[in-house]
C-alpha cells in the first residue's frame, strides 16, 4: 500500500492545481478512494472539497481527518521525473503528501470492525488563500456530518524526520492581509507644490506600522507586520504622482490581539492621510484564524506519538504561518500537529522543496492510532 501511496503522491505532485480550481485533483483522489468502497463520498463540498465517509454505526463519535488539495503559484526548480508539468504551479507546501497520508487510511479503515461511530476523510480546497475551510463550513452538508473531532497534520521541514511537534495553545498564527490605496493630486514634476504627492504620507505610514512590531514569539502580544507590495506613480519623469498602494500581511497569536492591532492600523491610516491631505481606502482579506488545539484532542495526539515510539517535541508557541484549519477550530474540537520532514529538507514554499515520502507511513500510523484510541475508549466507557 505504501508503494501505491508514493505513486499517488508523485502523480498529484506532477499535476498541481491552484486554490479554488482543484477539480482534477479532487477527481484523482475520488478515483483512488472508490477502489475501497466507502459508505459515501460527498463531492464539491464548499468548493472542490471531498468528504469520504465510512460509517460503522449511527451512534458514537464522528472522527474527521483533514488534508488540503491545493498547490502554490511557484515555479518548481527540482528536476526529478515527477516534476510539476504545470508552468508556474507546484506543490511547495506538501499538500500532495498530506493527501497521500489521508488517502492511505482507507485500506486500514476498510478492515476495521468498530462497533460504533463513523470516520470522515476531508480533502479540502483552497487552504492557501484562507477560503477553503470557511466555504466548507458554510456548506449545509458539512454540518449534517455531525463531526465530534477533527485532526490534521502539517509536515515541518527543519525538524527531525518522523518527530511529532505538539503545541498546547494554537498550532499556527492568526493572519490577516490588507491593501491600502491612497490618492493625492497629480502635478508637473517641476511644480510638485501644485499637487499632492503621496510619497511622504506612505513613508510616514510605513514607519508608523514598523513600530507596531513585537518580534518576541514568547510575548502574548507578538506581532509581525510585513510589507509585501508597494507601488507609487509610474516611470514618467515629468509627473508628480497622485496614487500609491501598500500591501501588508500581519500576524498575531490571538484574535483579541488581531482586533486591537487592526484598530491601531486603521487609526494610523486616518491620522496620516488627514495630515498629508490624502484620500484613502483599505481592503482586508486572506484571513486565517489561529488554529486552536483542544486539550482532549491534543492529548490524543501526544498519546498516539508515544504508542508509535515517536519523538515528541513540545513547542512553546505557535508556528508563524497561517493555516485555515483555524476555521474548523472555531466550531469543533480540533488538533493539528507537526510531522518532522527532516533537518535538511528545504523550507515550505521554497522552489526546491519536495515532500519526503519517508513520512507518509508515519502520518498514517498517527491517525490510525488516534482514531483507534477514540473508538476503543468509547467502547470501554459504554
Amino acid at each position: 500500500m505504501i508503494s501505491e501511496l508514493k505513486t499517488l503522491r508523485k502523480e498529484l505532485h506532477q499535476n498541481p492545481e491552484l486554490s479554488g480550481i482543484e477539480s482534477k485533483t479532487a477527481k484523482h483522489i475520488k478515483t483512488f478512494i472508490e477502489l475501497y468502497h466507502p459508505t459515501k463520498i460527498i463531492e464539491n463540498l464548499g468548493s472542490h472539497g471531498l468528504a469520504v465517509i465510512y460509517e460503522f454505526s449511527a451512534n458514537g463519535p464522528t472522527i474527521a481527518i483533514r488534508c488540503e488539495l491545493d498547490a502554490l503559484p511557484i515555479e518548481e526548480e527540482n528536476q526529478f521525473n515527477y516534476k510539476s508539468i504545470v508552468k508556474g504551479v507546484s506543490h511547495k507546501c506538501g499538500h500532495d503528501g498530506h493527501m497521500a497520508i489521508v488517502a492511505g487510511l482507507i485500506c486500514w479503515i476498510k478492515k476495521q470492525n468498530f462497533e460504533t461511530g463513523k470516520i470522515v476523510l476531508i480533502f479540502q480546497s483552497a487552504e492557501e488563500t484562507g477560503k477553503g475551510a470557511y466555504h466548507m463550513l458554510e456548506d449545509a452538508r458539512f454540518s449534517q456530518l455531525r463531526i465530534d473531532y477533527i485532526f490534521a497534520l502539517h509536515n515541518i521541514p527543519g525538524e527531525p524526520m518522523h518527530s511529532i511537534i505538539t503545541i498546547d495553545s494554537c498550532f499556527s498564527a492568526e493572519v490577516q492581509s490588507f491593501a491600502l490605496t491612497v490618492e493625492g493630486k497629480e502635478s508637473h514634476a517641476a511644480e510638485p507644490e501644485n499637487g499632492i504627492n503621496p510619497a511622504l504620507g506612505i513613508s510616514s505610514m510605513i514607519s508608523a506600522l514598523s513600530r507596531l512590531n513585537i518580534n518576541n514569539p514568547e510575548d502574548e502580544n507578538f506581532t509581525i507586520i510585513t510589507p509585501v507590495y508597494i507601488n507609487m506613480g509610474q516611470k514618467s519623469y515629468g509627473i508628480s504622482p497622485a496614487n500609491a498602494e501598500l500591501n501588508y500581511t500581519i500576524r498575531t497569536w490571538s484574535t483579541g490581539k488581531m482586533t486591537t492591532l487592526k484598530s491601531e492600523i486603521e487609526h494610523i491610516f486616518r491620522e496620516t492621510c488627514q495630515e498629508y491631505k490624502l484620500q484613502y481606502s483599505d481592503k482586508w482579506f486572506e484571513y486565517f484564524p489561529a488554529s486552536k488545539n483542544d486539550i482532549e484532542c491534543n492529548n490524543l495526539v501526544k498519546k498516539a506519538a508515544q504508542i508509535n515510539n515517536l519523538k515528541v517535541k513540545q513547542r512553546p508557541y505557535p508556528f508563524k504561518f497561517g493555516e485555515d484549519f483555524g476555521w474548523f477550530s472555531k466550531k469543533y474540537k480540533t488538533a493539528m500537529f507537526g510531522l518532522g520532514a527532516g533537518i535538511g529538507t528545504p523550507a515550505l514554499h521554497s522552489a526546491d522543496y519536495d515532500f519526503p515520502d519517508e513520512i507518509i507511513e508515519t502520518g498514517i500510523n498517527m491517525f490510525k492510532t488516534i482514531i483507534s484510541n477514540i473508538m476503543y475508549d468509547l467502547t470501554k466507557r459504554t
